[in-house]
């Protein structure tokens, strides 16, 4: 046995021997263009670190970050038929649906679940962009029907996430149907008296815009965020007139009231749980993963050290006096 080709030859390859690094370990910011590592980038909830950039997140992403320990439990959506107008135009409906369940791992493009956001029970939906743009059929408007009749029924407050392209095309008149329907639902939570919340995300745009995505009690959107019904380049085009800078972004809507707050990705979570316990007339969350206390709890003086000397004194019997 030739101990130099058989240990010393392997030892010196697998010093100097090149080392492949994951594809996937650096994302790269498509506003500045930082390459930032995977685990800080999740960590950070999909915010570049370095200009603040909000990047697509998926519900699952979402949920993980809003619910208390990242623990939710899904709610079952009914299920539409499938390709109801055999529509095709590239490529057969079915075939698209298939191609982004498979890239995207889930059904469709919502996911709804319940869960606890500081100790405060409520129900969430949350639309997922790379799912077909997010658009919004007939299964969309089954979810946003499920999550409002759950709500109702636990007397839980809906949180709704909203990222859309506008109507599903595949599915024709039927998607804009959806519309009037999840109009209905949001009603069912005005009669019931439960807070409705919607959080705008980059980009909600046509009929999603033009249904329930601006009918909630509060309006809440993430930085930068394009929210329209249509587009500024169409605008643009219709009109023939340069358009302001920012035009349909988060920010401008907010200087011109049709938002009541545009708040960081990373900041969302306490504000959410700050106004939804003002909503339902509940005392402030309680710091830290603790339920918040009674009212008899809250109420009674707790006993600090200092106060404890003169409770031990008190309790003391009395000494008698000397002559």
């Amino acid at each position: 046995m030739n101990w130099i080709t058989n240990y010393v030859r392997p030892r010196i390859n697998s010093i100097f021997s090149r080392r492949e690094m994951p594809e996937n370990l650096w994302s790269k910011c498509d506003s500045c263009g930082t390459m930032l590592f995977h685990r800080e980038l999740k960590d950070n909830l999909q915010v570049c670190t370095s200009c603040g950039h909000h990047m697509n997140i998926t519900p699952r992403e979402r949920f993980e970050g809003l619910f208390d320990g990242g623990v939710f439990a899904e709610i079952a959506v009914p299920s539409p038929t499938v390709d109801p107008l055999q529509f095709r135009d590239q490529k057969r409906y079915p075939d698209r649906m298939k191609a982004a369940q498979k890239s995207t791992g889930e059904k469709e493009a919502i996911l709804v679940a319940a869960g606890e956001i500081g100790r405060t029970p409520i129900v969430a939906a949350a639309q997922d962009f790379t799912f077909m743009a997010g658009s919004m059929g007939m299964y969309v408007g089954n979810a946003i029907i499920a999550a409002a009749q759950e709500a109702v029924k636990l007397k839980r407050p809906l949180i709704l996430f909203s990222a859309a392209g506008g109507a599903r095309m595949q599915e024709g008149i039927l998607s804009l149907m959806q519309m009037p329907r999840t109009t209905v639902a949001v009603q069912m939570l005005k009669e019931a008296g439960l807070p409705y919340i919607v959080v705008l995300t980059h980009p909600t745009t046509g009929g999603v815009t033009a249904s329930y995505a601006m009918l909630g009690d509060v309006q809440i959107a993430e930085p930068n965020a394009l929210i329209c019904f249509a587009g500024p380049r169409v605008i643009a085009q219709t009109i023939r007139e340069e358009l302001p800078e920012g035009f349909q972004r988060a920010e401008y809507l907010l200087d011109h009231g049709m938002l009541d707050r545009v708040t960081p990705r990373t900041e969302l979570r306490d504000e959410l749980i700050t106004i939804t316990r003002m909503l339902l007339g509940q005392p402030p969350a309680v710091a830290g993963d603790l339920p918040a206390p009674s009212p008899d709890e809250a109420a009674a003086k707790p006993t600090t050290a200092k106060d404890k000397p003169a409770k031990e004194e008190a309790a003391k019997p009395a000494e008698p006096k000397k002559k």
